[in-house]
Parts: C-alpha cells; structure tokens; sequence
C-alpha cells in the first residue's frame, strides 16, 4: 500500500557506515508512495556518495546549503516537507540536536524543522559503547522530550546498529498519519495455536499470521501502542509469546488485566479443540483414535470482563449468522473470510458492523486498513 503517496521525506543521512544503507531505504520509501529528498554531511558524503542518492531519490542530493535556502524550501514554514527523517543519525548528530548546534546541512534541516513544529524521526546508528555514554542517552531523552521519534538501533555485535528498513519506514508512517489511534491500548491475537498430541507431534491450522501482522502494523502506523500476542515477533510493537491455546488464553487475561486494553482484535486461529497429550511419541503404524475437548472461547471471556472495543475474526460464509450474534453481544465488527485467505497473502472478507456489510477483496494490508478505517 502507498500510504506514503502525496507526502515528502526529506533523508537526512550523516556520517555512520550504515550510510551504505540509505540507497535501500530511499528505494522503500518510493515505493510506499513518497517524494524523497536526500540532504547529507560531508561525513556522509565520504562513506555513500551523493549520486547514488541523486539517483535514488531522483532529486539532486543536497550536500550544502545554498542560496537557494534549501532547508526552508522544505522544513521552513510552508515548505514542501512533510517528514524530516535523519537516518542514520551518529551520537555527534544526535549532541548537536539536542544542543541547538547547527553547523551541517542535516543540522540546519533540524533546526528549522524543529522550529516549525513538523515531524522529525531520527534513527541512531553508532558503536555500543558510544550509545551507552551518558550524554548521549541523556541527549536522547531531550530529543524525546521535544516530540522527536526515536527509532531504537538493535544492539549487537558491539554495535547499535540502525534499525531495520522496515521499521524505519513504518515510523516515517506513523510520523506522518496523524496518529488517530494515538492513546489507545490494542491487544491483537494472532496466528495459529499448536496443541500437542504427544512429545512430538501437535494439532494446529495452517494459519500463518499475516493478517495479525498486517493488523498490528497498520495500528501501530495510526499511533497505537500495540500488543500482540502469538507464536512469532512482530517489529515495533510488544510481542507476548504463547503457543497452545491455553497460553494464549493466560496472556490475553493477563494483559487485559495488567496493562488494560481498549481495543481487542480476536485475530488468531485459536484452537477449538485440545486433543488427549499422550506421553512420549506415539508408535506409528496402527490405527489411532484421539479424543478432543473443547476449549473456552477466549474473545467471549474478555468481552465479559473487560468490555474493550472487540473485532472478531470469523472463517466460513456459514458463520454469519454467528457473527451477527457477536454484533449483538457487543462486539464491535466481525471479519468474516473463506477459508481460501488462511495462509495466502490475499482474500475475500465480508466486513460486519451494525452499520451493515462491507465486501473488501485485496492483500492482508489492505484488509486491515479497512478494518481499522471502519473503527474509526
């Protein structure tokens, strides 16, 4: 999905190695829909050079500041941009921030966006021993204090490395969405549940999760603060980890509980059924029956409980009419899917309020920003 198009990022790169990264990172925020425009140090210059961002972008590189006043042709009052991101951003970048120091093209775009109150998102990138020094955490913190979006490096290796592309783009999402979920506690379920039927084999669905992905993605791009809960991790959100319906069961209680929730997605394929766990590995070979019992209904109980707003996912034509026991129970929209969309990355889904039936068919992304559109 272009949900960059119409908007104009202005990428700040300054002098770290991951440098070498921001050709990619130009390319992945194009193709989310923006206008890029590069703007680099000398340092930066020296590590990537500036036609490889001239021809990413496809807008000259700035390498100084002219008397074309380029930083208020974009981050001034009225200018063009509608993002600052400064990526990677080195721990004398991030000092000169928060100091007002403004002696590089990246510096002067920060002060004059800073200024004008526009959007700024920065990701450090440096050694690790560089990122634990005092004043740089400290100056972090100031930068946060401002309303910058600090995008946390991964730290490994010795190193803080940038984060992934990925992330950084969905920060550059969020920065610029204006955040309409901001403030509300998302607690999504997600994937499929694996019940064990001895030591080695379980009973599961082919479900893989993308549609939780997409979902969890899309709130945390409006602003969310997001919690998933699943077999797998997510990037920028706070992952729960639980396997077997039972876990699941636990964790969503317990966030629900602990943390509080405003919002409840009920995306995963909970198990209906836990088979009988026989010990060590059943012999192969000979006919087998297993008994299933049935397993409560997770979604029902946080509805009782907690009474958050509630998106129910449902698999089947056949479960309408269920689904409109649900709507009349409280839930706030059901999703309903074929069972052709679990597992693939596209679907039909019937989108169910007490508005009526919206029919969406298209990727996993495009779902969930139908679902949440239709929450807003």
């Amino acid at each position: 999905m272009k949900t960059l198009l119409g908007k104009t990022v202005v990428l700040a790169v300054t002098g770290s190695i991951a440098a070498v990264e921001t050709v990619k990172l130009a390319h992945a925020l194009r193709r989310r829909g923006a206008e890029v425009q590069a703007v680099m140090t000398a340092a930066a210059a020296g590590i990537v050079h500036p036609d490889a961002l001239t021809y990413a972008t496809g807008r000259l590189a700035i390498t100084r500041i002219t008397g074309l006043v380029e930083h208020v042709l974009y981050c001034g009052e009225g200018g063009a941009a509608d993002l600052l991101l400064v990526a990677p951003c080195t721990a004398n970048t991030i000092g000169k921030i928060a100091s007002g120091i403004d002696d590089t093209p990246v510096t002067t775009f920060v002060t004059t966006a800073l200024g004008r109150g526009m959007p700024v998102v920065v990701a450090p990138a440096m050694h690790e021993s560089m990122y634990r020094h005092p004043a740089v955490a400290e100056n972090l913190r100031r930068l946060r204090s401002w309303g910058i979006d600090v995008v946390d490096p991964k730290v490994e290796e010795g190193k803080a490395k940038v984060a992934d592309i990925d992330t950084v783009v969905l920060h550059a999402m969020r920065a610029v969405s204006g955040r309409p979920l901001s403030g509300k506690r998302v607690l999504i379920t997600s994937g499929a549940c694996a019940e064990p039927l001895d030591d080695v084999r379980v009973l599961t669905t082919r479900s893989t999760g993308q549609m939780g992905r997409a979902l969890a993605l899309e709130a945390f791009r409006l602003g969310a603060d997001v919690t998933v809960v699943h077999a797998g991790s997510f990037p920028c959100v706070r992952n729960v980890h639980a396997t077997t319906a039972a876990e699941m069961h636990q964790a969503v209680l317990r966030v629900c509980r602990d943390d509080g929730v405003d919002i409840y997605v009920s995306a995963a394929a909970v198990s209906d059924f836990a088979p009988e766990r026989r010990e060590g590995k059943i012999p192969s070979g000979s006919p087998l029956t297993v008994r299933l019992n049935p397993l409560p209904k997770i979604i029902d109980e946080v509805m009782a409980a907690f009474h958050p707003v509630t998106v129910a996912f449902k698999l089947g034509w056949h479960e309408e009419e269920r689904a409109r026991a649900m709507l009349e129970a409280g839930a706030k929209m059901v999703v309903v899917n074929t069972p052709v969309a679990m597992g693939a990355a596209e679907g039909s889904f019937r989108i169910m309020t007490a508005g009526g039936v919206t029919e969406v068919t298209g990727s996993k992304e495009e779902v969930a920003a139908a679902v949440w559109s239709g929450l807003l």
